[in-house]
């Protein structure tokens, strides 16, 4: 296996799996988000533990994140999350086209355009988009630049310091910028802000610390597999 300092152009095997999946998890996690809040009747310290239906996939964006990030390099993860940002966008912009487009009478009737913009009118319109795409780039390039420079620290021991860690870190930062852009914009009322805020990384991170085992696996199955190990010195 290389230790490379710099990711090399190469033709991976499984580098378009992982950056497909990331990609699909991410534009799933935000029609999940848009579509639904979710509230078992749980509270803490009388605030009730609600979240956005996207909080139980989204999680695995980082993980797949940070694995792009320990195996292939920051530059590499750096350009699947562009990937994934253009992705986003273009979402965004499908969803609102077909918004404002003229609807059948049957489909009117049957289901209509109040519950189309209900459902996913919030990943196409404003606030909420502005929130997705800021929260997501901050916290994905915290995520991933934190976890390239603690690697060549920690000379790659204790992966699941860095990992969980650095997403900590990332989540952190998206879960707070994600739900206060979309409460200033009035997507969300500000009686549950911090509701959405602390269920949400508390799940988030949970999630992250539960999946370790798997992150463990899949990056050493894809060092083995694609021979490379980056460090971005």
């Amino acid at each position: 296996m290389s230790n490379q300092s710099l990711s090399q152009p190469a033709a991976f095997k499984y580098l378009d799996v992982v950056a497909a999946f990331f990609v699909g998890i991410l534009i799933i996690s935000n029609v999940a988000s848009s579509a639904k809040i979710v509230d078992l009747g749980i509270s803490l310290f009388s605030i009730p533990l609600a979240f956005d239906g996207g909080t139980l996939l989204f999680p695995l964006v980082y993980v797949l994140g940070d694995v792009l990030t320990e195996v292939y390099g920051f530059k590499t993860a750096r350009r699947v999350i562009w990937t994934g940002f253009a992705a986003m966008a273009l979402a965004a912009i499908v969803f609102f086209v077909i918004g404002v487009l003229p609807p059948e009478s049957y489909w009117e009737a049957e289901a209509g355009s109040d519950a189309y913009s209900a459902i996913l009118g919030g990943i196409s319109y404003g606030g909420i988009v502005l929130a997705s795409l800021s929260a997501y780039l901050v916290g994905e390039f915290s995520n991933a630049k934190i976890l390239s420079k603690l690697k060549v620290k920690m000379k790659g021991r204790m992966l699941w310091v860095r990992t969980i860690g650095s997403s900590l870190i990332g989540e952190g930062l998206d879960t707070i910028i994600f739900v206060f852009i979309a409460t200033v914009t009035g997507v969300f009322g500000w009686e549950i802000f911090w509701s959405l805020v602390i269920t949400n990384y508390i799940l988030k991170c949970m999630i992250e610390i539960g999946a370790t085992p798997f992150t463990y696996w899949i990056c050493a199955f894809l060092k083995r597999k694609e021979n490379i190990d980056v460090y971005d010195v």
